[in-house]
């Protein structure tokens, strides 16, 4: 007897305890799948991915402008809005994810949408009729061909909806949480999932943007969609050994439940001991692939809908509408005290956006030359947010957190919360920069009387500072939302917020284009030219930047606030599964 219970004991541990399982859906054996054995594919294939993204969207603003003939702000206004539906249509892929396809089957699909999308942007700028026609002075495209770029750019933002939520979520799940030695592992697949985003976006902002400033945009579109078309074999080919957090149901159905019931027992007392709230009483959460959350004493109000009363039951069956475990309270709990962190992001990923749209448009009127023949493309300075990304990603990891860990005694060396504050102070400094430059260059242009110059004889890379950064802001912030959204979320619902992290860079996007419409409007009255007219030279971008800065500087102390007073979640038991 003793010998088979240790057979037994050791055969459980051949296999993980989070719930996940393996392509075949049969329990994930620890040996066989996972780990950093799976992690090449699900790397390889962001950085594919994230180099189609960046290879087309970091100098969008300029095809717009070029091609479209749209001027300054509506062209900034074009690609901050298409990038904020980007980041909106996670929501859905994260849904499916979580409620019905899995993360596999959901990142599968929307990538074949995307391919699409690349293929019909490329035909756009590429094929004879649909590519506007341009002579050396301007281009006139006509409505049609209006119609097919942007129809193929929200095909392709809808393709990374059910990417961008999931595959950094599904690398997490390669981990399993009850293993500490695989746990630890997991803070380091954070970086170096952001590292493989950055190296995509640094190919793209390099030699993509070159191709379509020298080449043209056929090559320059075309090039991105090869590349997604390799990140989707890239992510095929680990299929085998890849651990698949099974699908727990609709999430939303869930929460309406836990509203439903508070509400119709809002005259209900919740009882002084916890342990009288209802609660599955097996070790097993009642939701597949989730384990059970301890109670917590925030939000008290949601606590109505665990207790139970005698008309909860018919038949010795449970009314989902009338009575809801703790588990699936402190779900909707969990969402709640996600709802302020998340909040505070929003400033942050409206000032990175500024790298695609201000800062090229400021770039474009200083002087791009590397030598005498050479001359870099304003997008490409992007290179050095990247360039940073790489450097900071790294020293974080290896070199940072061991510091820091000797300084504060905490396991990661700073919180999750601490992480995500110092990114955020980094950023103001960013907008700082930015405002110091252009104060500097409309000096410059006063001085020499350079107001009607379409370049300036001022270096671009002046603008470096100001991109390194922000790159080195999103080392701290973008990677600790990544893995703060990814931790505190509850098992079932790991998808959905995740694409609750990245609605942050939608919302971000959304407020740039907002605040560009209200200076506009502002700015421009009784005649005046405004802050950011086309000739920028006779306009004040530098009052945008400090706007900015200031408004990170609120958001800043706004935040200290927010993470004082947020709690961890607590995890018990293990997942519900049937082996």
């Amino acid at each position: 007897m003793a010998r088979k219970a240790r057979m037994e004991r050791d055969d459980d541990e051949d296999y993980t305890k989070d719930g996940t399982v393996d392509i075949y859906k049969k329990p994930a054996n620890k040996k066989k799948t996972g780990t950093w054995k799976a992690c090449p594919f699900i790397l390889g294939d962001e950085g594919c991915e994230r180099l189609a993204y960046y290879g087309m969207s970091t100098n969008l603003v300029n095809y717009i402008q070029q091609k479209l003939n749209l001027n300054n702000a509506a062209s900034s206004r074009s690609v901050t809005n298409w990038q904020g539906t980007c980041y909106v249509t996670p929501l859905l892929g994260a849904f499916l994810a979580d409620a019905y396809l899995g993360r596999y089957w959901t990142i599968a699909t929307f990538s074949t949408l995307y391919i699409i999308g690349m293929a019909f942007l490329t035909m756009s700028a590429s094929i004879s009729g649909l590519k506007p026609a341009c002579d050396n002075e301007s281009c006139n495209p006509t409505g049609s061909q209006k119609t097919a770029f942007f129809v193929a750019i929200y095909l392709i933002a809808f393709g990374t909806g059910g990417i961008k939520p999931c595959v950094s979520s599904f690398g997490a799940d390669q981990f399993d949480d009850n293993d500490e030695t695989e746990k630890k592992s997991k803070s380091s697949f954070f970086n170096w999932f952001y590292l493989s985003i950055n190296i995509g976006a640094l190919i793209a902002s390099s030699v993509l943007v070159w191709i379509q400033m020298n080449v043209g945009w056929g090559w320059g579109f075309g090039v991105p969609a090869v590349a997604m078309a390799i990140a989707l074999v890239f992510f095929f080919s680990g299929t085998r050994l890849y651990r698949l957090q099974p699908p727990g149901g609709s999430p939303l159905t869930r929460i309406l439940q836990v509203f439903v019931a508070s509400i119709r027992k809002c005259n209900v007392k919740p009882p002084p001991d916890e342990s009288l709230l209802y609660e599955t009483s097996d070790v097993e959460s009642n939701i597949k692939g989730s384990r059970k959350l301890e109670h917590s004493e925030e939000f008290r109000f949601f606590d109505k809908a665990a207790v139970e009363t005698g008309s909860d039951k018919v038949n010795g069956s449970v009314n989902p509408w009338k009575l809801c475990t703790v588990t699936q309270v402190e779900e909707v709990k969990s969402i709640i005290r996600l709802l302020p962190v998340w909040a505070t992001g929003i400033v942050f990923s409206c000032v990175y956006s500024q790298m695609s749209t201000m800062f090229v448009l400021q770039g474009n009127i200083m002087d791009q030359h590397i030598g005498t023949n050479f001359t870099i493309p304003s997008a490409c300075l992007s290179i050095f947010d990247t360039l940073s990304v790489i450097f900071w990603a790294p020293i974080y990891d290896l070199v940072i957190i061991p510091l820091a860990r000797k300084l504060t005694g905490h396991e990661r060396g700073f919180t999750q919360l601490q992480r995500m504050g110092i990114g955020l102070v980094i950023s103001i400094f960013a907008m700082v920069a930015a405002g110091v430059l252009e104060v500097i260059r409309l000096d410059y242009v006063r001085r020499n009387n350079y107001y009607d110059l379409k370049t300036i004889p001022m270096s671009i890379f002046w603008q470096v500072p100001q991109y390194f950064l922000i790159g080195c802001a999103e080392v701290f912030t973008f990677i600790g939302q990544l893995e703060f959204f990814y931790d505190q979320a509850p098992d079932a619902l790991r998808s959905l917020c995740s694409a609750l992290c990245l609605t942050t860079t939608a919302l971000g996007n959304y407020l740039s284009s907002l605040i560009v419409t209200i200076v506009i409007n502002v700015t421009t009255r009784n005649g005046k030219l405004g802050w950011i007219p086309d000739n920028l030279n006779r306009g004040h971008l530098d009052y945008f930047y400090w706007l900015l800065a200031i408004l990170s500087f609120i958001n800043f102390f706004v935040y200290l606030w927010i993470a004082k007073w947020y709690t961890y979640k607590k995890v018990t038991g293990k997942p519900a599964l049937t082996r």
